[in-house]
């Protein structure tokens, strides 16, 4: 295992961010779907951490590709029983807590310890990667569940959960137990990295910096290789032998790094940022979608309302021009035109989940299973016109229904 050091927790956050923006990436932009996705992350784990497992010393870049993959299947796990199985986050937040403690408690019946400098035997390490897994659910779902319950944003959710974390230090400081405040610590990175990922790549007019996944992965990959360069050259330098022992760096200079890489990372961030400039100024009336909606599907027409939404999502305008081009498609019986068409539906509307769902949980959820139900029906390995026409009319009409103050 690493020493627990300032270098680990800039890894751990930059590599739950990437985590999560590579699985989202993989899943939506590549196409192969949350079964398709899992699968794979699935297997690529277990073969992480087989290798992890037969490792005799730490070696850092086996071990931190281990946490990004597991901060990953975490993640998925979490997104399954939220958005598959419709488990409530307040639920599945109560059920990954008490999972937690049940791991933490036999752990300790076990080996009488739960501190991470004493994972020097397999059924120890076995026992911290499972209470790792669990951890990763646990902050997905805590985090997840905060942001709704509260309608935090991801801004607000950096800094409180960052808040957090600092109290978090000052209690070690003061004396609290380092084996509490270490989980406490360790669960509250994934709802943090997940707010600081969110930041980053949300478009502007939602409050985030518009760098999208692509640039905020490629910054934080590299800041990771970076830092897990630096340890693999200590790890040789310093011959470590047993895991649990870390690299012999020196604190001070430890960090030195972790911060510059931070600094470098923020730096890069803004400049991106600046480079792209600020989104237009539209008036949402202009920007109303001029379509027409069959009505339930019975061959009636009725005009598209101007997209003024009643909630607190904001201008939906953007997401009403794709579902129109979907209908128009559809309605000319271009399944296949329309099927493509709609990919850009779910791209556009899942890299904007961080920034609407806080404002209006209920609403987004509404919407949220009304797109899903027109990417079911197109995507039918026998796609059916009537139905594809039922599921995106339904969708249109709650777009407009939008319409108030």
């Amino acid at each position: 295992m690493p020493a627990i050091t300032a270098t680990f927790w800039v890894i751990k956050v930059l590599s739950t961010t990437i985590g999560e923006t590579f699985a989202d990436y993989l899943a939506v932009n590549v196409g192969l779907g949350p079964a398709v996705t899992d699968a794979i992350m699935f297997v690529l784990l277990v073969a992480a951490l087989v290798v992890q497992l037969r490792t005799r010393s730490y070696t850092p870049w086996i071990y931190w590709l281990c946490v990004v993959l597991v901060s990953i299947v975490g993640t998925q796990i979490t997104d399954f029983c939220t958005d598959t199985l419709g488990v409530p986050l307040a639920a599945s937040t109560a059920a990954f807590a008490v999972l937690l403690a049940v791991v933490f408690t036999i752990w300790y019946r076990q080996e009488r310890t739960l501190a991470i400098t004493s994972i020097n035997t397999p059924r120890r390490e076995g026992f911290y990667w499972a209470a790792i897994l669990t951890t990763f659910a646990l902050g997905t779902a805590a985090g997840d569940f905060a942001t709704e319950a509260l309608n935090l944003g991801f801004r607000n959710g950096a800094l409180i959960f960052g808040g957090l974390i600092l109290a978090t230090w000052i209690a070690s400081r003061l004396g609290v137990g380092q084996v509490l405040t270490f989980w406490i610590a360790y669960v509250l990175t994934r709802p943090l990295g997940a707010s600081l990922g969110d930041l980053l790549t949300q478009d502007k007019d939602l409050g985030g910096l518009a760098l999208g996944a692509s640039i905020t992965s490629a910054l934080f990959l590299a800041a990771i290789v970076v830092l897990v360069a630096r340890e693999q050259v200590l790890v040789g330098r310093h011959g470590v032998v047993e895991k649990g022992a870390g690299p012999r760096g020196g604190r001070g200079k430890d960090l030195a790094w972790a911060s510059a890489i931070t600094m470098a990372v923020a730096v890069a961030g803004f400049a991106f940022s600046l480079a792209q400039g600020s989104p237009p100024v539209t008036d949402p009336q202009a920007d109303a979608v001029q379509t027409a909606v069959t009505a339930g599907g019975t061959g009636a027409s009725v005009a598209a309302q101007p997209v003024h939404p009643k909630t607190k999502l904001g201008n939906l305008s953007r997401f009403a021009v794709i579902v129109a081009d979907v209908q128009d498609k559809i309605t000319q019986n271009d399944l296949t035109g329309a099927k493509t068409r709609v990919k850009d539906l779910e791209v556009a509307w899942d890299d904007a989940e961080a920034g609407l769902k806080p404002r209006d949980a209920g609403k987004w959820h509404q919407l949220d299973d009304q797109i899903d139900a027109v990417l079911t029906a197109l995507r039918a390995s026998n796609p059916r016109q009537a139905d594809c026409t039922a599921a995106v009319n339904r969708l249109m009409q709650t777009l407009n229904s939008f319409d108030g103050r």
